[in-house]
C-alpha cells in the first residue's frame, strides 16, 4: 500500500467540483457506484441526512450516483421545511447531472437553526457541475467548498498491492466528538464490492478512526460518512486488503480533523492498552483526549500527568490503581512517570525529557491498565483561548 495524491479524485470514475463565497460553500461529486453510510447519533438528526439516508434505502441496492454538500447553513432543526429543502437540492443536481433523484446524497454543515438558502444552492450548482473534473485540484476545490472553521484542507488516498484506489476527503473542526462530531467526509473507491460489504467495511472503519476523535465533546447534528465504490478498476480486491486500506485512510483523516481542532496547537494520542475489554479501552483513550484539565495542560506545556490519571478513573473503565503504567512520549523522547502504580523518580534528566515533549506539537500519552490484553488508540487536541473566542462569536 502506498500514499498518493488527488484525494477523491485519485480514485478512479470521480469527478469533483466547489466554490466558496465567504461563509457559503457548494460541492459536487459525482461517481456512481454501490454505497454505504454512516450517520450521527444524536437525537437531533439534520434533514440533510433523513434525505440521504432514505434515498440509500430506498433506491433498491445500496447506490449513489452523486452527492451536493453546503457549507454555511447545517439544515438542522428546520422541521418539514428543512427536508423539503434536503430534497430540493437532491432535485436540483439530479436535474443538472441527469441521474435519479434517489441516487443523489445530501449534506449540510454551518449554523443549526436556520433556514437554507435553497435559491443561492440554485443558482451556483450549475457552475458547480460545469467545473467537474478528475484532477487533485477538483478534489481540493470540493474540500475547500464544505470547510467553515477548519483550517487546513483534509484529503487522503491510497492504491492497495491489488492496484485499487481508496480516496476520502473530509471537513471538521469543532463540535467534535464522534459518535460522529460536526464532521463530513466522503470516500471513495474503484474496487469492486456491493453494498453490503462496503456498509460492513466502513462501520468497523468508522469505529476506529472517525469515533475515536474528541474535540470538544459535542456531537454535531450534520455527522455524514459516505463510501461509494465505482468499480471502475475492475478489481475486487481480498476483503482485508481492502479494510486495511480504508482503515488507513479514515485514521488519517481523523487525525487530522483532531490536529486541527478550533483553536488548537497541538495533537494528542491517547494509547490505552492491558484494558480487561476493548470497551474499556475504548472509553479510557477518549476521557483522557476529552478532559478540559487534561487539554488545557498540554496547552499550557504543563506535564500535569495526575490529570491523566483521574480521567482514566472516572472512564468507567476497569481499573486497579495498583497496576496503572503511565508513559508520555514525543519524538525520540520518551518518559516512564508511573509504573505498576509506583510514581517513578524525577531525576533533572527525566524532567527535562518531560519538558521537551510537552513543548512539541504532537504528544503521546500512554497508559497500560495491566489488566488484559485489549487496547485502543483515540486522538483529540488541547484547548486554548482561541478555541473559546472561535465559540463565543460563532454566529455574529
Amino acid at each position: 500500500m502506498k500514499q498518493v495524491d488527488g484525494g477523491v479524485c485519485a480514485v478512479k470514475g470521480v469527478r469533483a467540483s466547489g466554490i466558496k463565497f465567504g461563509k457559503m460553500g457548494l460541492a459536487v461529486i459525482a461517481a456512481e457506484g454501490s454505497a454505504a453510510g454512516v450517520f450521527t447519533r444524536n437525537k437531533i438528526i439534520a434533514a440533510p441526512l433523513i434525505v440521504t439516508r432514505e434515498n440509500l434505502s430506498n433506491n433498491g441496492n445500496g447506490r449513489l450516483a452523486a452527492v451536493i454538500a453546503n457549507s454555511g447553513n447545517a439544515n438542522a432543526f428546520t422541521g418539514e421545511q428543512g427536508i423539503t429543502d434536503a430534497k430540493k437540492m437532491a432535485h436540483i443536481l439530479a436535474e443538472q447531472l441527469n441521474v435519479p433523484e434517489e441516487l443523489v446524497a445530501v449534506a449540510s454543515t454551518g449554523v443549526i437553526g436556520r433556514k437554507l438558502d435553497v435559491d443561492w444552492i440554485s443558482e451556483h450548482v450549475g457552475e458547480v457541475v460545469e467545473a467537474l473534473d478528475s484532477t487533485p485540484d477538483s478534489s481540493n476545490a470540493a474540500v475547500r467548498a464544505i470547510m467553515t472553521t477548519d483550517l487546513v484542507e483534509k484529503e487522503s488516498a491510497v492504491e492497495l498491492e491489488s492496484g485499487v484506489r481508496i480516496g476520502g476527503i473530509a471537513k471538521g473542526s469543532g463540535m467534535i466528538e464522534p459518535n460522529m462530531g460536526t464532521m463530513l467526509s466522503f470516500i471513495y473507491t474503484d474496487a469492486s464490492l456491493p453494498a453490503d460489504v462496503l456498509e460492513k467495511c466502513l462501520k468497523q472503519s468508522v469505529d476506529k478512526s472517525f469515533n475515536m476523535i474528541v474535540v470538544d465533546g459535542d456531537t454535531s447534528t450534520n455527522d455524514i460518512v459516505l463510501l461509494t465504490a465505482t468499480g471502475a478498476s475492475s478489481v475486487e480486491p481480498q476483503v482485508e486488503e481492502f479494510q486495511m486500506g480504508l482503515d488507513h485512510v479514515t485514521v488519517d483523516l481523523a487525525k487530522m480533523i483532531a490536529r486541527d481542532g478550533e483553536g488548537a496547537t497541538k495533537l494528542i494520542e491517547a494509547q490505552v492498552k492491558g484494558a480487561k475489554t476493548e470497551n474499556d479501552a475504548r472509553i479510557a483513550a477518549k476521557a483522557i483526549v476529552r478532559s478540559p484539565l487534561v487539554k488545557s495542560a498540554v496547552f499550557g506545556k504543563d506535564p500535569n500527568w495526575g490529570r491523566v490519571i483521574a480521567a482514566v478513573g472516572y472512564s468507567g473503565a476497569d481499573i486497579d490503581q495498583d497496576k496503572i503504567s503511565l508513559t508520555f512520549a514525543s519524538g525520540d523522547d520518551i518518559v516512564l512517570l508511573v509504573e505498576c502504580g509506583n510514581i517513578q523518580d524525577s531525576s533533572t534528566g527525566v524532567l527535562s525529557s518531560l519538558e521537551n515533549i510537552m513543548a512539541q506539537d504532537e504528544i503521546i500519552i500512554m497508559v497500560d491498565i495491566g489488566l488484559g490484553e485489549q487496547s485502543a488508540i483515540a486522538w483529540g487536541c488541547d484547548l486554548t483561548y482561541d478555541y473559546v473566542k472561535i465559540n463565543a462569536d460563532y454566529t455574529t
